[in-house]
């Protein structure tokens, strides 16, 4: 089969997850309203209660779930890139010599995050200097901002663009599967004990409380995990392998407090907080830290890192960093999360198998 083709067929199998969850919604919708709301409950008043609480949820839901799906994963900024010098300069060197190279790259970067070996990060498909947080994905073909993972239920990175998106969409999700079971519970225990019905509407409610429990089951655990990510400024991949620093590993590096950590991603302005808009804290590329967090005590969450200084790459500025440079189910499995060891040059635990061309292996 030729390159091309095979591009295509790949790109179609990965939308179908997608499509999947999208025809689960949409029947849903039918089963619920129709069968359920319209054709079964006796009430009027029962009715439209049920019907003006389902269609935000609704709403709130599927909005989330689109601005996850087609919400961009985020560039690296072009300065973060390597000159072409720089590139044949490290195909040359051998490993000091590279690392050499990444230092003097780096040295007008906001870059706090390292190897073991103490280089800056480098990405050898990408060609430039990973940004804190960033990581590629073998499945997107690029570095993702603040990479959380790859998740083939959006076809889609969830990072620093998108992982407010990512959150609403699993706690909507949540809050829907619950509000159909609950409100559709007596009409499922009427028709079980009622035996077998020649009535398609009683299988339809009957199936559909059936789908929204095992989907709520699967989403509660996923939606508290995340709850957890959040509450601790962490991502999935950092969960897994602590971001390290120039004192070495710290997974509680980025952590400035539960409430900062959420505002962090959530943003400052209340109101927004649970509307799927964007609103998260910082750049994408520089990111507060603890340490910085404790050398600003005396100051706001809101003022601290948003004076702007001066940094090298075509006019973009970074927050001032106060640092001083010398002082870890439903969506993949352990083994995809654990191969940016390698690219960030740790090691990679015994009993972690590798995906060098996999599907969603992560570079």
């Amino acid at each position: 089969m030729a390159p091309r083709a095979l591009t295509i067929c790949c790109d179609i199998v990965r939308w179908i997850p997608v499509v999947f969850i999208t025809a689960i919604i949409v029947w849903s919708y039918y089963a619920y309203v129709v069968q359920m709301c319209i054709f079964t409950v006796p009430s009027i008043a029962e009715k439209v209660i049920y019907l003006l609480i389902y269609h935000p949820i609704l709403v709130l839901f599927m909005w989330s779930y689109g601005k996850t799906i087609f919400t961009p994963c985020g560039a690296v900024p072009r300065q973060f890139y390597l000159s072409k010098s720089d590139v044949d300069r490290m195909s040359r060197e051998n490993e000091e010599g590279q690392k050499a190279v990444l230092i003097n790259a780096a040295k007008e970067l906001p870059v706090l995050n390292r190897t073991h070996s103490g280089s800056p990060r480098y990405c050898e498909k990408c060609r430039c200097i990973k940004p804190d947080r960033c990581h590629h994905c073998s499945v997107c073909g690029q570095c993702v901002l603040k990479m959380d993972h790859h998740c083939p239920w959006v076809n889609n990175c969830v990072g620093f663009s998108n992982y407010k998106y990512f959150v609403l969409f699993l706690g909507y999700g949540l809050l829907y599967c619950t509000y159909v079971s609950a409100t559709s519970l007596q009409y499922f225990i009427l028709f079980w004990k009622s035996g077998v019905s020649k009535d398609m509407g009683h299988f339809h409610i009957l199936f559909l409380f059936f789908v929204a429990v095992m989907f709520g089951i699967s989403l509660i655990s996923l939606f508290g995990y995340h709850c957890y990510l959040t509450a601790s400024n962490r991502s999935t991949l950092e969960s897994f392998r602590a971001p390290i620093f120039q004192s070495g590993p710290d997974k509680n590096g980025f952590s400035l407090g539960k409430f900062n950590n959420f505002t962090e991603v959530f943003g400052v302005d209340r109101k927004l907080w649970f509307i799927p808009v964007f609103t998260s804290e910082t750049d994408g590329v520089s990111f507060p830290t603890r340490n910085n967090l404790q050398a600003n005590s005396n100051n706001s969450y809101q003022t601290m890192g948003e004076t702007p200084a001066p940094s090298a790459g075509d006019g973009i500025t970074y927050p001032t960093r106060t640092i001083d440079l010398d002082s870890d189910g439903l969506l993949a499995d352990r083994q995809r999360w654990m191969e940016e060891g390698e690219s960030d040059g740790g090691e990679k635990p015994r009993g972690y198998g590798t995906h060098e061309n996999g599907g969603f292996n992560m570079a």
